[in-house]
């Protein structure tokens, strides 16, 4: 035991090691730090369904990468409505 009482405490990190919190080693800076700050596509590969349909559907998600992250929800519910239309037109067509 120390004289303080505390042994095995480790002493707050100084002023140097806040500016440098939560970055890892070799991990890219953020957006805001390089002034870019303009959307950055993904690069998400689609693959194709099969379905002519769903496929043209689903190359509107491509859109997302060219816009800013709020307009990302028109894009998603722009896809979820033509998915769901096609999956009701291939329900209608087996019922037949």
């Amino acid at each position: 035991m120390t004289e303080t009482g505390l042994e095995g405490v480790v002493p707050a990190p100084g002023p140097e090691a806040a500016a440098g919190a939560g970055k890892a080693a070799g991990a890219p800076a953020p957006a805001e730090a390089v002034g870019d700050a303009g959307p950055r596509p993904l690069g998400v590969v689609l693959d194709a369904t099969g379905n002519t349909e769903v496929d043209a559907v689903l190359v509107r998600l491509q859109d997302a990468d060219l816009l800013p992250t709020e307009d990302h929800v028109e894009v998603y519910e722009d896809v979820h409505r033509g998915l769901r239309d096609a999956l009701t037109r291939l329900d209608d067509d087996n019922r037949s």
